[in-house]
């Protein structure tokens, strides 16, 4: 990591809670360190420690956690607390008691540009997110020029390493940490998913070979595109009114056979994180008793994202980071959940019902895509990865510090 925009932490004592998969925060910590930060950290589970061994534990029920929090933070004299993600319930009971404590939060997140980025703002991310929401603000910008960025390359097979040695550290301490509850589904067999996720990826590679040129051919902007989210994301469970994946899907189904044009096809792309835990293949069959609806419904995999883009008349999304790259290819976007890029001037405003009539109507604001995209890069993301060791901080200047 390079140290020139770790400097405004220097003399300062930081506390980390959870982070990433791996050892994203072990390394950050050290980075810290060599700016002479005081660093410390809190460890909920086996996987915690495994990455980072001289965390604090706490191995007590949840409801003690906020006193804990406390303790720790006037004992140190924390300045600063990092996290990732901040929906996680944990970090949730974190936010209200470092806000009434008047405590700067960093919080980690996935970037919003993928794959060369990783998001860090002040507060909160996604919805949570101060980025501003107003056309005016965007319109009248000035002065922000576009960054460079490293290309960090595939890191599919790092976080898949990581993930099991977490999970199965969590399991193997699990009585220690017997109090602790994850955000997501901790399964000790987690390593299998991903196996027959690979095993997947080769079988839809054979079975859709053809797929992709159908659709940049004979129905090349002739289709709606719909990418879907991983199942757990905290994206659908905290910042949509979407109870799961399948609810989207079948109100999305619903409403292009009622007020799409009959000659429309429709393109449902699995996410590819979530390849080994979900199929909804027989979902879309059942909700598509008709054969002539049936068929203009395709369920692909792992087909080019840019390619689909370029070639797709719309793209309904909840709230995916996959609508910016739909923007950036002027593509008309409803987003269905609270996305940080769902404003007047960007995406479809109107109800879904509405848009496959209407999106033919869209016009993006250019000018403020642009813009809002380099503030937005300028302010919240950083050149990194978190399962890879390459992370450049040095032009970071954030919307804090």
């Amino acid at each position: 990591m390079i140290q020139n925009g770790l400097n405004q932490f220097k003399d300062k004592n930081i506390l980390l809670l959870q982070g990433p998969i791996g050892p994203f925060f072990k390394n950050f910590a050290k980075d810290l360190k060599n700016v002479n930060a005081t660093v410390h950290k809190i460890n909920f589970n086996g996987g915690d420690c495994l990455f980072y061994r001289s965390g604090i534990c706490f191995n007590q029920p949840i409801d003690n956690f906020p006193q804990f929090l406390t303790h720790i933070i006037q004992t140190h004299k924390i300045d600063i607390v990092f996290l990732f993600g901040d929906c996680r319930p944990v970090h949730k009971i974190a936010h209200a008691v470092l806000a009434e404590m008047g405590i700067e939060i960093g919080v980690f997140e996935e970037g919003y540009i993928r794959p060369d980025f990783i998001t860090l703002e002040k507060h909160g991310v996604n919805a949570h997110s101060q980025m501003s929401r107003s056309i005016s603000f965007y319109t009248h910008l000035t002065d922000i020029t576009k960054k460079d960025a490293k290309i960090i390359g595939k890191s599919f097979w790092y976080a898949t390493l990581w993930g099991m040695m977490y999970y199965t550290a969590c399991h193997a301490t699990c009585l220690f940490f017997r109090h602790y509850q994850h955000h997501r589904t901790i399964n000790i067999w987690q390593g299998l998913y991903w196996i027959r996720a690979l095993w997947r990826k080769w079988i839809f590679s054979f079975q859709q070979h053809t797929v992709l040129e159908k659709l940049t051919r004979s129905l090349s902007k002739k289709y709606y595109f719909v990418p879907l989210q991983v199942h757990n994301d905290a994206q659908i469970h905290y910042h949509s009114d979407f109870n799961s994946i399948e609810e989207f899907i079948k109100i999305v189904i619903e409403s292009f056979e009622l007020n799409a044009n009959t000659d429309c096809h429709l393109v449902i792309k699995h996410h590819p994180m979530d390849r080994g835990f979900n199929h909804y293949g027989e979902l879309i069959d059942q909700l598509c008793a008709d054969e002539t609806l049936r068929s203009r419904i395709h369920y692909v995999h792992d087909l080019h994202l840019p390619t689909l883009l370029t070639h797709t008349k719309g793209v309904i999304v909840i709230n995916s980071t996959v609508g910016l790259q739909a923007l950036d290819h002027n593509c008309p976007v409803i987003t269905c959940g609270s996305a940080i890029y769902n404003m007047v001037g960007l995406t479809y405003q109107g109800s879904l019902d509405d848009y496959w009539e209407d999106s033919k109507k869209y016009l993006l604001n250019k000018l403020v895509f642009e813009n809002f995209v380099n503030h937005l890069i300028h302010t919240t993301q950083i050149n990194g990865n978190f399962y890879k060791r390459f992370l450049d901080t040095s032009n970071h200047t954030g919307v804090f510090w």
